[in-house]
């Protein structure tokens, strides 16, 4: 089924969505990879906040390249380790290509979330989806800096639903 969802990704618009849907997200999303979600791990652990309010939000595992002339970002290409816990801080939705632990799967079912797919190696395409890009936390980490992305219609597929549905193993 196709569907059309607003982030950031309330727990409503999760449960409603089924493992095998195609999902066009349009809204805020963010990015952060493995450093950065190393850091947040690290300020919960020392009993700082967060460098944004992670409620409902959507994160994309991405690391973008740098951006062509007229476009705000580059091509738009794991963390099982710190997921969980950001999940039970009230993440909504996450966005990645690869399989996922099994404590990440829980989590995503404890916490009525989801785990949305984007098509690998079509980055350069994924990247006309995203309108805006601006760094608002590490930026001393690059390109593994957390980016507040705006998107229209960014294609995803849903892997993991809030039910325990998991596409990599029915599919």
């Amino acid at each position: 089924m196709d569907r059309h969802i607003s982030a950031p990704v309330g727990r409503e618009t999760a449960e409603e969505l089924r493992a095998g849907d195609y999902v066009y997200i349009t809204g805020t999303i963010y990015t952060a990879r493995d450093a950065a979600h190393k850091r947040m791990y690290e300020t919960l652990r020392e009993g700082g906040d967060l460098p944004i309010n992670i409620e409902g939000q959507a994160i994309y595992y991405m690391g973008p390249s740098p951006a062509r002339e007229g476009r705000p970002i580059g091509s738009a290409s794991r963390m099982d380790k710190y997921t969980p816990e950001l999940l039970d801080l009230g993440m909504g939705a996450m966005i990645g290509k690869g399989k996922r632990s099994q404590e990440v799967i829980d989590a995503v079912v404890r916490n009525k979330a989801v785990y949305f797919a984007a098509v690998g190696g079509a980055g350069a395409l994924l990247s006309k989806c995203i309108t805006s890009s601006e760094i608002v936390a590490y930026e001393d980490l690059g390109t593994e800096a957390i980016r507040k992305l705006t998107v229209v219609n960014l294609p995803v597929i849903v892997v993991i639903d809030s039910k325990g549905n998991n596409l990599y193993e029915t599919a």
